[in-house]
This record gives C-alpha cells, structure tokens and sequence, in this order.
C-alpha cells in the first residue's frame, strides 16, 4: 500500500436484504482528505452503503477498502476469506462513525462517552483519556459539559459529544450518517461548524446529508444515489449547480 491509493475504493458493491437488493453495484473512490457527501432521496442506498464501508453490513458482492485494507475480508491467493470478527473489529476501530441519533451511552457523562473508546479499546490509561477527551471537548465547544449527564444536554450537543467520541479514536476516516437530520432547525448549525473545522483540518469524511448548502460549501465530491446506484457525481458545481441526469435534476427541485 501506498498513499497514493484511496482511503475508500468501492467496485461492484452490492448489498441485499432478503429479496430486496438495496445497493446494485456502487463504484466510488474516496481519496485522502477528501470530503465526499452522498445525497438522494430515503431508500436510496446511501447508509446502507456507509454502513458497508464501517463492516456494520457484510457485502454480498464486489468488494471495498479503506486505506488498502480490504473491509471484512483478507484475500488468500484468488480467494476472499472473511474477517473472524475480532480481526473484524480491531479494522473498525480505525474509522469513525457518527450516527442520526447520537448513541451515547445514558448512563455516563459527556467525559466519561469520550473516554470509553480510548480506554476501553486503545487501552489508555484513565488519565491520559481524560486529558485527550478534555482537550475533544473543548474542540467541539463543550468543555464546560464535560460533567453533564446526555439528557441534560441539547440534540446538538450531544451530536456534538458523538463527534468528539468518534475523534477519540484517532480515526484514518470518518462516517457521517445524516448527522443533523434528527435536530431542531436552530442546532443545525452549531454541528455543521464542527463538521467544517473537521474538514479544513484534513479529516477524510463520507457524509450521508440533505443539508445542501453543506455539501457545496465543504463537500470535494457530491454523489447522487438513487435506487442502490450512484446516478451522478462530480464537484458540487457539477451536480448540485448544472446536474446532467433528469432524475438528478427532479430530486434537487425536490429539496428546493
């Protein structure tokens, strides 16, 4: 591997639930640093294949890499042999993951959410996680709810709290899952800040969003999903400005 190859490669991927195939081939390079978000409507695709790219779904066809790694398998000769799920596990620790609803644990606080990861997977001692927790806190704006139990925290902070839990890891990449979609309206802004600071700093990011103005001010690539298949990507200009595909077109007057 060199750093020249992507930090995401996806061939072929295809994913099925049962009878219904949800992803139906999807090719998508992620290079190193990039911002790429996926947009389209609900049932498109676009978490299932996020989840594909975390190992969260197992792949039923193509395959797919993060930073030349192949994700759930390693490849013997000609041959594809999964990941046993320790090994499954220890890849995943690499890549973050910020979802819809938060997550956090209930029981603990704003600190003790982000130390969980360090210690309980990297092995950290306490007072090291609690000084690198401290210090994600205080990135994201909360260090004075470092203390405060989630309930007692807004939507976006806790978002907020997600995001500093997921960057605890020292992640290579990042997974957004439509991040601001379950906040009110007022507290969208304050995680898209973040998520903003997150890209000038270099974070390669793949974010699932229907925040447009998003995705044209910080996306390098914009992908249009639609029925398992990626319909149209390119710069933000491209496809968000001067899309080329009817479907592409109906979907962003769709979303004004």
């Amino acid at each position: 591997m060199t750093n020249n190859e992507p930090m995401v490669w996806a061939e072929g991927v295809m994913k099925s639930f049962g009878s219904l195939q949800v992803l139906k081939g999807i090719d998508l390079v992620v290079d190193r640093g990039q911002v790429v978000c996926l947009i389209g409507p609900s049932g498109s695709g676009k978490s299932t294949f996020l989840r594909c790219i975390n190992n969260l779904e197992t792949i039923d066809g193509g395959w797919l890499s993060v930073d030349g790694e192949l994700v759930g398998y390693n490849r013997e000769g000609d041959c594809l042999i999964e990941l046993r799920e320790k090994e499954a596990a220890a890849r995943r620790a690499h890549i973050g993951m910020v979802f819809q609803h938060f997550n956090l644990f209930a029981h603990k606080t704003a600190l003790k959410n982000v130390m969980e990861g360090p210690v309980a997977v990297r092995r950290m001692k306490k007072d090291a996680a609690r000084d690198l927790a401290m210090d994600l806190l205080d990135r994201v704006g909360l260090k004075d709810k470092a203390d405060v139990f989630p309930n007692r925290l807004s939507g976006g902070q806790q978002q907020r709290v997600a995001i500093a839990r997921a960057l605890a890891m020292e992640p290579k990449l990042i997974l957004f899952d439509e991040p601001t979609s379950a906040l009110d309206p007022e507290l969208v802004g304050e995680v898209l800040q973040v998520m903003r600071d997150l890209a000038k700093g270099g974070m390669t990011m793949v974010v699932v969003t229907h925040e447009m103005a998003f995705a044209r001010e910080v996306a390098d690539t914009v992908v249009f999903m639609d029925g398992g298949v990626v319909v149209e990507q390119g710069s933000p200009k491209e496809v968000l400005s001067a899309p080329k595909m009817a479907r592409t077109q109906d979907f962003l007057q769709s979303v004004g």
